[in-house]
């Protein structure tokens, strides 16, 4: 369960999309658009893009005389995402959250999905959203819960650390890395926003089969390169693992398998 998937794919961002976007990230899109309040919102902004998933529900969701700037730090999944979005009114730009190139309360709605957890300093991601929002603007924001609670994603780390070398890199843990209800209030309200709402929502991975779930989830998977390099032929042994204990727990055909993330909601 990634932002970016660093695959074995040529096309990593159409792959990502192809596999990832309706199995974890469109329940979520669903999910952030639902608690936009639409009223009042001249210029939004989105941060950590990808390819277009949470992007086109917030068009749909905003005014359509309003702005939406969609902004990304990859390149490639910017470029995804407008070769998909070509036929919406959207202002793509290529953006550190870090360091946000708007004036101070010049946005109306800021929106970042599954994207914190990668960033380095989070304190200042935070504060920079919190600057460029105007006073009574509304702050959206998503981050996983823990690996055990997105059953999907845990079932294949474990069967594909029975190949790897332990320990682990730390960069394996870093989707989940945003947990804490807590920790994240603490975070939201320390760049200074004044009221918050976080909860944790669950939703459910759809996917056609377990076959196709266990592919996308290998070959997608952040241990992909590193098995590859070791012996090839595991990761047919890792797919064939994955896809006979999805099938079992989840179902064959559809797979639908339980998914948990933190929705966090902050006005200015």
């Amino acid at each position: 369960m990634k932002k970016a998937s660093d695959g074995g794919r040529g096309d990593t961002a159409a792959y990502y999309d192809q596999f990832f976007g309706p199995l974890f990230f469109e329940p979520y899109a669903m999910e952030v658009a639902k608690r936009i309040d639409p009223a009042g919102i001249a210029v939004a902004l989105e941060m950590a893009a990808g390819t277009g998933r949470v992007t086109r529900h917030i068009r749909e969701r905003i005014p359509p005389q309003a702005t939406l700037i969609a902004s990304d730090i990859n390149a490639d999944m910017l470029q995804e995402a407008k070769k998909k979005l070509s036929h919406l009114a959207i202002a793509w730009q290529h953006v550190d959250a870090q360091q946000l190139p708007f004036a101070d309360n010049s946005i109306d709605l800021v929106v970042c999905c599954f994207g914190y957890m990668f960033v380095a300093d989070k304190p200042k991601a935070f504060a920079e959203a919190c600057r460029v929002l105007r006073p009574g603007g509304q702050f959206i924001f998503t981050t996983w819960d823990r690996l055990e609670q997105n059953a999907v994603s845990f079932i294949t780390l474990s069967i594909a650390r029975q190949y790897l070398h332990e320990p682990l890199p730390e960069s394996y843990g870093t989707a989940t890395s945003m947990n804490d209800e807590t920790a994240i209030e603490h975070l939201v309200r320390d760049a200074g926003f004044s009221k918050t709402i976080i909860e944790k929502v669950k939703q459910s991975a759809v996917s056609p089969s377990a076959k196709e779930a266990a592919y996308g989830l290998v070959e997608g998977g952040a241990f992909y390169q590193e098995i590859e390099k070791q012996n090839p032929a595991w990761i047919e042994e890792i797919k064939r693992k994955t896809e006979k204990e999805l099938g079992e727990k989840f179902g064959n055909a559809p797979m639908v398998a339980p998914i948990s993330a933190v929705i966090g909601q902050a006005w200015k």
